[in-house]
């Protein structure tokens, strides 16, 4: 499952997005650190479809591990190229234009 929350800020819609187990955990790797903090994706649990559906709806999306980013990829929002991986775990940025 996935949990998502998202925020909204004048015109802007974010999307958080993270594999419900990684909640909580903070990763680093050399200078670079991901902190999967609750109160920034902690909202929703829901499956990879209706994440996919959210998707639709938002003009930034911020997502962590392989099931939300494999997603996002999937959907054509993100490519491979642009991931940033950290201490195995798989994070990619993206601005819906």
């Amino acid at each position: 499952m996935i949990s998502i929350k998202i925020h909204v800020r004048g015109d802007e819609r974010l999307l958080a997005a993270c594999d419900e187990e990684l909640l909580g955990m903070t990763f680093r790797e050399g200078e670079m650190h991901l902190r999967v903090s609750e109160a920034f994706y902690k909202g929703e649990t829901i499956t990879e479809e209706i994440l996919r559906e959210r998707m639709r709806s938002v003009t930034i999306m911020n997502l962590v591990g392989e099931r939300a980013v494999s997603v996002a990829i999937d959907s054509g929002h993100v490519s491979h190229e642009s991931l940033i991986i950290i201490d195995g775990v798989k994070h990619a940025q993206a601005v819906i234009l």
